[in-house]
């Protein structure tokens, strides 16, 4: 036996050890919730054989039969709060085997290579990761996802290092019990066929060591302890309701408190033991393969908080996200020297190829990455719409300026500060922003007065937009779990995962400056909006990107100093005294 066996026979031998630990936690409740029963079943057996008779016993009997009965309707409680409480999905986009025939052959060929059985299904989410997920659980199993796969590999084989289930189970039972491959969606556009292989590899080994049945027992034991918290925590239960709930939850925290660290001790066990397998595939190109991961998360990244967190704020969702992480990570490739040689890479089949239909797998993608990081309905609508790399300068970029430009002004007009132009004072210009900053800066000067005026307004359109992602917001034919995968999440509002921390007032001024100057620039000089990958909005004088303002305008927001964004003015040609176009 090899080196890499051994250690993964001591992985998964540990992690069927901190298994059978939680199933003792899990029998010893057990026991002390039957404790009384079994104590009432002796003393009155006892009775009937004729011993510890008289008045005393008998009130004892019946004192210790009504706390066995009261306990066991805890238990019976407690037991089916935990059964029926639904365990956290992660929000995904299920991949059928008809749309990826080639992706779930890739996974199923890894998973006879590694000897280990095949993922029941295979997802995808919107983030730099991959994960196989558990949906066995009975109130998920008409979750999106679950057992999408009908072909052959679903049986379990065995394998060195991971004893599984003696008793054969049918295909079909195999594949209902397996976990599903979940896949970060950059990664298929990103990483080549072969590259996304390596990568995969210790994932899908760790199909291995989840079909044990103590594992998978334990596991269930953990999720359904963990969703019996948060059905406790819930809002909206009454009081007839919620009082039993509670309980049940505190039980199952005092149970999981005990669990938690076994627990994670376990999953280590396993990704030690799945990681030992996958060395014997394509070893030496996952070192390579996982330099892509670090890449693709950056990109992915900038891409989210640059380029489509500004539409996202519009009420538009890029419909091709995955899509524009190539065109990032190419432009950082060109940028940085750090990244030469990767775009070589780009001559290689894509991943991507594996999909059937990658457009469609891209906006369904991009879809629920806008939902998860922002929040928004599941289908398009007024005020949530798509927008392609192609309209994303005019729809996007064009219309931010002009609406924070729109809001600069009306908070000029609510600080009764006068219109510049003598001619038309109803036009808004540059120069009245540029005249109103000029001067002293530092506390109590016009542009601390000026960012609290537009952090108050900012705050304010905030609050009355409309709550996305609320039940009334799905959307016909959005009504159940198998429909709309955020369903599993709860009625809480979005987003999940806040892409940046609150913006300062004098950090919206200086954004809000910053688009008045690009209107002025597009309006007067001749500019365009544009799109910079890995940057977001960008203005473009000639044809070419403009990134010197941001210094300027500071300089004018924080210290009221007016020449260098004048000079910057001069430069490119903007007449700062002509009427801008507003939305």
């Amino acid at each position: 036996m090899s080196g890499t066996d051994v250690g993964e026979e001591l992985g998964a031998r540990a992690a069927q050890a901190r298994a059978l630990v939680l199933l003792r936690i899990r029998s010893r409740a057990l026991a002390v919730a039957i404790l009384p029963a079994a104590v009432a079943v002796v003393l009155f057996a006892a009775d009937a054989q004729g011993h510890l008779a008289g008045p005393a016993w008998d009130a004892v009997r019946w004192t210790v039969l009504g706390v066995a009965v009261v306990v066991l309707l805890v238990t019976v409680l407690v037991a089916v709060s935990v059964a029926r409480a639904r365990p956290a999905m992660s929000p995904t986009v299920p991949v059928s085997e008809e749309g990826a025939p080639d992706l779930y052959r890739l996974v199923r060929d890894l998973a006879d290579r590694l000897d280990v059985p095949a993922p029941s299904a295979v997802a995808l989410t919107p983030d730099c990761d991959s994960w196989l997920e558990d949906r066995t659980h009975r109130s998920l199993r008409k979750g999106p996802g679950a057992a999408l796969r009908k072909g052959p590999g679903a049986a379990l084989r065995k394998g060195p290092g991971v004893s599984l289930p003696k008793r054969p189970e049918a295909p079909a039972e195999a594949a209902d019990t397996a976990p599903v491959l979940v896949i970060g969606s950059p990664f298929l556009w990103w990483m080549r066929v072969a590259e996304l292989r390596a990568v995969l590899a210790p994932v899908v080994a760790g199909t291995g060591p989840s079909a044990h049945p103590d594992i998978a027992a334990a596991r269930r034991f953990v999720r359904g302890l963990d969703a019996a918290i948060a059905d406790a925590a819930a809002p909206g239960r009454g009081p007839v309701r919620g009082a039993p709930l509670a309980f049940a939850g505190w039980v199952a925290r005092l149970l999981l408190r005990a669990c938690r660290g076994h627990a994670a001790e376990m999953e280590r066990c396993v990704a030690a033991a799945a990681s030992m397998r996958a060395q014997t595939v394509d070893y030496g190109l996952r070192i390579a393969a996982q330099e892509q991961v670090g890449l693709a998360y950056a990109g992915w990244d900038r891409l989210l908080t640059r380029v489509a967190l500004p539409a996202w704020r519009m009420g538009r969702w890029p419909s091709r996200l995955d899509a524009g992480v190539v065109s990032a990570l190419t432009e950082l490739s060109r940028r940085d020297r750090l990244a030469d040689g990767f775009a070589l890479r780009l001559g290689e089949r894509p991943a991507c190829d594996l999909l059937e239909e990658p457009g469609a797998a891209d906006e369904a993608a991009s879809l629920l990455a806008a939902r998860l990081f922002h929040g928004g309905p599941a289908e398009s609508g007024p005020g949530w719409a798509p927008v392609d790399w192609q309209q994303y300068p005019d729809e996007v970029v064009d219309r931010k300026w002009r609406s924070e430009a729109a809001r600069l002004h009306r908070v000029l007009d609510t600080l009764g500060v006068p219109r510049a132009s003598a001619a038309d004072p109803a036009v808004p210009t540059l120069a009245r922003v540029m005249e109103h900053l000029s001067g002293p800066g530092g506390p109590g000067g016009p542009g601390e007065a000026l960012a609290a005026g537009i952090g108050a307004a900012v705050a304010r359109e905030e609050a009355e937009a409309p709550v996305h992602g609320g039940p009334e917001q799905g959307g016909p034919g959005h009504g159940g779990a198998a429909d709309d995968p955020l369903d599993l999440w709860g009625p809480g509002p979005l987003p999940l995962f806040p892409l940046q921390p609150p913006r300062t007032g004098t950090e919206l001024l200086a954004d809000h400056v910053a688009a008045m100057v690009c209107c002025a620039a597009v309006d007067t000089a001749g500019a365009a909006p544009g799109l910079d990958w890995l940057d977001g909005p960008a203005l473009l004088v000639g044809g070419e990107r403009r990134a010197d303002l941001a210094a300027p305008v500071l300089s004018l927001v924080e210290d009221g100093d007016p020449d260098p964004l004048l000079n910057w003015l001069a430069e490119v040609g903007v007449r700062s005294d002509k009427p801008v176009r507003l939305v």
